[in-house]
């Protein structure tokens, strides 16, 4: 992996974070808030949000916005984190983009009921990845863009697919790659870079050796895991 991707895997690994808006009410202030968020099929963080939230009354007034993310239990110096920096923007009304938001956060559908929550991208330009004491960068997003791809368009295919036929090599990758054996286990998302089982209570996260592009591709990925796996 390249610093680029690094950055990019750690992100996705990641469905929750502080969200640093500027205060409206407090101006010039930093105002942070805890998330819930899955990036889309662009690596860009995708957040739910209440128009009676401060956060989302800050992102009205001043779309510029950091996100920061870091592995949970981890020593706060030591441990890896990633700053993304950028602007909040309405989310386009992509029904397959909602979809994915809802399928990690199933919860989230009564929110959408109540008509006050909105769906909000973070269009990165730029982040700060540290993976480790020594390991710091800057990656512009230029570098941190995924690669040209399809899984927007086959993600919801390749999901019930997967779900439906081929269960037992979810059961494998959480075996061989997580030495886990859950009772019960779903694929939730795929993209570019690897895929999501949610596996009992916990979503587990399996990295590609190399980004995919398209439904043939994911498929070969996937059974290349089983293979690898079984050998």
């Amino acid at each position: 992996m390249n610093n680029a991707r690094d950055a990019r895997c750690y992100l996705r690994r990641h469905l929750h974070g502080v969200l640093s808006t500027i205060s409206r009410k407090l101006v010039g202030y930093p105002f942070g808030s805890v998330v819930p968020c899955v990036t889309d099929h662009a690596a860009r963080p995708l957040i739910l949000i209440s128009e009676l939230a401060e956060h989302t009354k800050n992102i009205t007034a001043d779309p510029r916005v950091s996100l920061l993310v870091r592995d949970d239990g981890a020593s706060s110096q030591e441990g890896s984190r990633l700053t993304l920096i950028g602007d909040a923007l309405p989310a386009t009304a992509d029904r397959r983009l909602h979809a994915r938001y809802l399928r990690y956060f199933p919860a989230a559908e009564r929110l959408l009921v109540l008509g006050d929550f909105s769906f909000f991208t973070i269009q990165p330009t730029t982040l700060r990845y540290i993976g480790g004491f020594g390991t710091i960068h800057w990656v512009p997003f230029s570098d941190y863009a995924p690669p040209s791809n399809t899984l927007a368009e086959s993600e919801a295919d390749i999901v019930a697919h997967m779900n439906a036929d081929h269960d037992a090599a979810l059961r494998t990758y959480c075996r061989h790659f997580r030495q886990l054996a859950p009772a019960s286990v779903k694929m939730i998302g795929i993209d570019c870079d690897g895929f999501d089982i949610r596996a009992d209570d916990q979503v587990l996260r399996f990295d590609f050796a190399q980004p995919i592009a398209d439904a043939f591709t994911a498929r070969a990925s996937l059974k290349a895991m089983v293979d690898e796996a079984h050998a």
